[in-house]
């Protein structure tokens, strides 16, 4: 079965109530907050030049940065000047015939790098940037290719097989991290287990949104390896709540950038295992002989470069398996023809920078940070890479190379509110909790809609007495049809009674008892002394937009990247 690719380009649904997208409200009230920081900023370094002035030269004096927030500073405040003369910007550090320095610079990338000799001054980007508080750093510049093609051509997914892989889709009778998972139309890669912390606490897992949300089809329900109409698969769960983009202060806690339109992408989606799924066939080990892992490597930007950028991090696909690579930058941005300015967290060259990171299929895979003397730790989760966004070429004459770019799983897990499980034991705890729960909420509901004990037996009593008491709290009165048309001050009509604004509602534990004993009474002698009136009071109508259809494939499944 011919299954084709998906390019893993963001496609703009935003009627999905479980659908987080940052609201546009705010963005005038953030661009007027993000103009006074810098702006303070700004007038720091003003100052600091007033009090000491120093001759100009062409290399700064002051300190050298050293840790991720102070380069993601510098390159904001140069922000203008580095979206004129490049394609993108990245932190992390120099790159000297493909190797990896330790020198701390801000990565440009250009679509062709040639000698200065062959541009104006005004085309030539400074060897170093200063940002307030005279901290600066190198620039590197790195060409990069959109449409060139590596020597080593990726071998196809339909004919890359090995036995990681069968397992992976299918032939092992365990999921967990790095195994297949598929909409009606899309196949991915199973990120982490998780559990909510919130309602029910529900024990699911993630993975990339453009995996698991398709808003061509009404439900967004997951299946391993495959859907029903496609071939063998079991029903896992439908997406609960996802996210695509996040603005730049909500993630990082600062402003990463001058334009008040700043996104970072999160591309995450949470399933919660279907209640007849059974969760004995669940490990929480990576696949491909990872193992168990620890907790999520949280990035601190107060944190040296060196603590991230350079590090060694495997990942396990439904489509490469089990590969190896590095990281290379931190914080790629770049903007798009509407001026939208986009960051993603992380970009991952493969080991031997030959073999792709990643294939198209392992949207949604973990990245787990390679570990000396405790278990490796997960530090994200792969969006997509080389197969739409070009290549990078690192060293002179040699061909451009394969990247990968992924989400940081830390803030993922905090803005979708969910824990990470890491060991079998932490697994069995999460589900006899939900199962706990479960059992609390339904308790809950049943003693809420149980009767409370009423005696069926009653002395007689005047029919005054019955009228007086059957108004009781509930001031319940019959009104004929004439007397309601000519009253203005009666309950309202049918329809009426059917909106939120109604008043006519009450609680059963509102009632009297000699209300209640009417009541049964009247029920048991198969009549009624008057007309009760009831209002249902529904809850509000789901005011979205229609959502918005994107365009289907010819055929087949298509693996997302």
């Amino acid at each position: 079965m011919r299954q084709p690719g998906s390019s893993g380009q963001h496609c703009e649904f935003t009627a999905a109530s479980y659908f987080s997208w940052p609201t546009s409200s705010r963005l005038s009230n953030a661009a007027e907050e993000r103009a006074n920081y810098f702006s303070n900023l700004q007038k720091e370094e003003d100052e600091e030049e007033e009090v000491s002035p120093e001759p100009a030269s062409s290399e700064p004096k002051g300190q050298r940065a050293t840790t991720l927030l102070e380069l993601m500073t510098i390159r904001a405040f140069h922000s203008k000047i580095l979206r004129c003369y490049s394609l993108g910007t990245a932190i992390g550090f120099r790159i000297r015939r493909r190797v990896l320095t330790d020198i701390p610079a801000i990565i440009v990338f250009v679509s062709r790098k040639v000698h200065k000799q062959w541009l104006s001054p005004l085309q030539c980007l400074p060897t170093a940037l200063e940002g307030a508080g005279g901290i600066w750093c190198d620039v590197d510049v790195v060409e990069f290719s959109y449409f060139g093609e590596p020597d080593h051509q990726p071998t196809s997914k339909q004919t890359f097989t090995t036995d990681i892989v069968d397992h992976l889709q299918g032939s092992d009778p365990f999921i967990g991290s790095g195994s297949q998972v598929a909409s009606q139309e899309t196949c991915g890669t199973l990120g982490a287990i998780v559990r909510s912390q919130t309602g029910g606490r529900q024990v699911g897992f993630v993975t990339n949104r453009h995996v698991a949300v398709n808003l061509d089809y009404p439900s967004q329900k997951m299946f391993h390896p495959l859907p029903p109409a496609l071939g063998p698969g079991v029903y896992l769960g439908a997406v609960e709540r996802a996210t695509s983009f996040i603005t730049d202060d909500l993630w990082f806690g600062i402003f990463a950038g001058t334009n008040p339109e700043t996104f970072v992408r999160a591309d995450g989606a949470f399933i919660p295992f279907a209640d007849d799924y059974d969760l004995s066939r669940v490990t929480t080990s990576v696949k491909g002989g990872v193992g168990e892992i620890g907790e999520v490597k949280a990035i601190e930007l107060q944190s040296p470069v060196g603590s991230l950028v350079g590090k060694q991090v495997v990942k396990v696909g439904r489509s490469s398996g089990l590969t190896t690579g590095t990281v290379l930058a931190y914080a790629l941005e770049y903007n798009d023809e509407r001026g939208v300015c986009f960051l993603t967290d992380f970009l991952v060259v493969g080991e031997n920078h030959r073999s792709p990171f990643d294939l198209e299929g392992d949207s949604g895979s973990l990245i787990v940070m390679k570990g000396e003397e405790e278990n490796a730790r997960p530090i994200g989760i792969i969006w997509g890479g080389t197969g739409s966004r070009g290549r990078l070429k690192l060293k002179v004459g040699e061909s451009p190379e394969s990247w990968t770019t992924g989400v940081d799983l830390g803030r993922l897990l905090t803005h979708l509110q969910l824990d990470l499980i890491t060991t079998d034991e932490g697994l069995k705890a999460a589900v006899q909790e939900q199962r706990a729960a479960s059992t609390t909420g339904m308790s809950s509901m049943v003693a809420d809609s149980s009767p409370p004990y009423v005696n069926l037996k009653k002395e007689k009593r005047s029919p005054e007495e019955k009228v007086e008491a059957s108004l009781g709290p509930l001031q319940v009165q019959h009104i004929d049809l004439e007397e309601r048309i000519e009253t203005k001050g009666g309950p309202p009509s049918v329809e009426h009674q059917f909106m939120p604004s109604f008043s006519g509602q009450c609680s059963v534990s509102a009632w009297t008892e000699t209300a209640r004993e009417d009541l049964v009474a009247g029920l048991a002698n198969g009549g009624c002394d008057g007309d009760l009136c009831v209002g249902l009071r529904l809850g509000e109508g789901d005011n979205g937009g229609k959502r918005r259809r994107t365009e289907m494939t010819k055929d087949g499944m298509r693996p997302a990247e």
